[in-house]
C-alpha cells in the first residue's frame, strides 16, 4: 500500500499543478468561468488525492473552520454557477480564513531562504540594482 499512496500522492500534486494552472489562466482570460471551475475541481480533487478523502473532510468540516469552508466551497458553486467574479471573491476569502494558521509558517519559511547562499546574492543583487527614474 506505500507505492499505492506515493503514487496517489504525484497524481495529487500533479492534480493540483493543473489546477493552477487554470486557474491563473482563466483569471487571464478575463474570468472564464469553465476553465476556473475546472482549477477548482482539479484543486479539490488533487487535495483530496494528497491527504486523502477523509483528512479532507475533516479539514473543511472543523468547527472553528466552518465560515472558512462555507465560503470557499460556496465560492465555488458560484464558479460553477457562473458568477466567476464573485465566486472567486468568496474563495478568496474562505481560502484566507482556512489557511491564516498557515500563513505565518509558510512566510517564516520564505524568508528563512534569504538565508540560502545563492538566494541571499541574488537578492543582494536585486536589491542594490538603482534605477534611473
Amino acid at each position: 500500500t506505500l507505492n499505492k499512496t506515493k503514487t496517489q500522492r504525484y497524481i495529487g500534486i500533479g492534480l493540483m499543478g493543473f489546477s493552477l494552472f487554470f486557474l491563473v489562466f482563466g483569471m487571464l482570460l478575463y474570468f472564464d468561468s469553465v476553465l476556473l471551475g475546472f482549477g477548482n475541481i482539479l484543486f479539490l480533487t488533487g487535495l483530496t488525492f494528497i491527504i486523502g478523502f477523509k483528512r479532507t473532510a475533516q479539514f473543511f468540516f472543523q468547527r472553528h473552520k466552518i465560515r472558512g469552508s462555507f465560503f470557499f466551497l460556496g465560492g465555488v458553486s458560484l464558479v460553477l454557477c457562473r458568477w466567476p467574479i464573485i465566486g472567486m471573491l468568496a474563495e478568496s476569502y474562505g481560502f484566507v480564513l482556512l489557511f491564516r494558521s498557515f500563513f505565518p509558517m509558510a512566510l517564516g519559511f520564505v524568508l528563512s531562504a534569504v538565508n540560502i547562499p545563492f538566494l541571499n546574492t541574488v537578492c543582494f543583487f536585486l536589491s542594490s540594482s538603482s534605477s534611473m527614474v
